[in-house]
């Protein structure tokens, strides 16, 4: 037992490489890869990314830990999760380009399941906020017929599966602070910095 053991570690990571790749390759091949992710490294830190064969679904801080971002994902939409980066090719070269500040905004298929109700009302909104620009929290609220709601869309932005693509960093209190981020506000205000310099 600890020989075969010993051989498995031993295994050559080239060999391992190419057996993963292998793996990914058949698994999409016979529709059976429900989510497929990869991480990035960004000046946020490590970002998990996260997407279906409808599109992008999940972008996640480190802080949230990843392993337990993965295993929700896996409660909530399947347990058919596989390491893929190249799905998520593209993704990762639009967030390079936005943290080199030669993007502004993103064109990559979303995923919104995630989010439902006034959450996915208030998330449908955060798209529409331009790139530079910043709203109110009761700004927003408004925007989605809920003037009142404005805890709400706190909350939602909080919630919100796809931070950074889905802008809620450019949402602030009334008075111009920052309010809360999910990634921390360190991350926020360097997002804000980021879009304020360009």
């Amino acid at each position: 037992m600890i020989d075969s053991i010993q051989a498995l570690t031993e295994v050559p990571e080239e060999t391992l490489t190419r057996l993963h790749g292998r793996l990914e390759a058949d698994a999409a091949d016979h529709n059976l890869l429900d989510v497929a992710y990869r991480t990035v490294e960004t000046p946020l830190g490590e970002l998990l990314l996260a997407a279906t064969p409808q599109g992008l679904v999940r972008i996640a801080y480190a802080s949230e830990g990843l392993d337990t971002v993965l295993q929700s994902l896996a409660t909530k939409i399947s347990p058919r999760i596989l390491l893929a980066p190249q799905r998520l090719d593209a993704a990762a070269s639009q967030l390079d380009d936005y943290f080199a500040g030669h993007r502004r905004s993103f064109q990559l298929p979303l995923d919104l399941r995630l989010s439902t109700g006034f959450r996915r009302s208030v998330l449908d909104h955060l798209t529409g906020i331009s790139y530079g620009t910043t709203e109110s929290y009761a700004t927003v609220a408004a925007a989605t017929g809920h003037a009142t709601a404005v805890r709400a869309v706190g909350s939602a932005c909080a919630t919100n599966p796809l931070p950074v693509v889905v802008p809620c960093h450019r949402v602030l209190r009334s008075n111009g602070s920052l309010g809360g981020y999910l990634g921390g506000l360190a991350a926020k205000r360097t997002l804000l910095d980021l879009e304020s310099a360009a």
